[in-house]
Parts: structure tokens; C-alpha cells; sequence
């Protein structure tokens, strides 16, 4: 009883940094709590509590903040069209991607991906 109660347990680091790695070489795919836990060959409840005492969010909003972290870098690429960059990140439609990344950034893609040269440009006039 005293492993279900201790309030300070947290993911080992080197179990942390497999799924982060996992989760980044899979990116495109739909990605299951099930499937992540295994990756550390723990119970998706314990991995997921874990994971969360780790890194301060669930697994879930882990994964969809690397999905946009990349989306961006791939935006700001400039050269793949806003539907391909979607389904490269792992998410089945444009619209869910675009209502997914307006929500974590405050900005649609099409408007993070037109604003990025200003921002250049203007850092380079300044």
C-alpha cells in the first residue's frame, strides 16, 4: 500500500526521456496511452499519474504540444502546403489541426505561417 500512497514518485527520467523520444519518431501516428505506457512496460493508469507528476501535464497535452511544436517548424519552412504539414504531425484533418493550433497559439496556421517573414524582416530593420 505504501507505493500507491508516496506523493513524490515521478517517471524516472530515463523512462521519460524513451516515451519523449517515442512520441517524437511517431508523431504522425494516432498514439494510445496504452501504446506510450508499454514503451516504459507500465500500466497505462501508473504511467499516465507518473507522467503527469513529471512533466506537469497528461500525456495526452504532452503529445499534442509536441504535434504543434513541430507543425510550426514545418510552417515556418514555408514550403509544404498547410494539409500535408496536418496529417505529418498526426492529426486526420486540416480543420482539427487548425482548431488544435489556433487554440494553443492564439493564431490560425495560415496566419502563423503569413506573419513569419514580417517578423524577420522587421527584427532585421530594427
Amino acid at each position: 500500500m505504501a507505493d500507491v500512497t508516496t506523493t513524490g514518485s515521478e517517471l524516472p527520467a530515463y523512462r521519460l526521456r524513451r516515451v519523449a523520444q517515442y512520441i517524437q519518431d511517431n508523431l504522425q501516428r494516432e498514439l494510445r496511452l496504452a501504446e506510450l505506457s508499454a514503451v516504459v512496460h507500465m500500466s497505462p493508469y501508473h504511467f499516465a499519474r507518473l507522467f503527469k507528476r513529471s512533466t506537469g501535464v497528461s500525456p495526452h497535452r504532452f503529445l499534442v504540444r509536441h504535434r504543434i511544436d513541430e507543425a510550426r517548424a514545418l510552417l515556418a519552412a514555408q514550403t509544404v502546403p498547410i494539409a500535408e504539414i496536418a496529417r505529418s504531425v498526426g492529426f486526420r484533418t486540416q480543420s482539427h489541426f487548425t482548431t488544435t493550433f489556433r487554440r494553443l497559439t492564439g493564431i490560425t496556421p495560415s496566419a502563423y505561417r503569413r506573419n513569419l517573414p514580417h517578423r524577420h524582416i522587421a527584427g532585421l530593420i530594427a
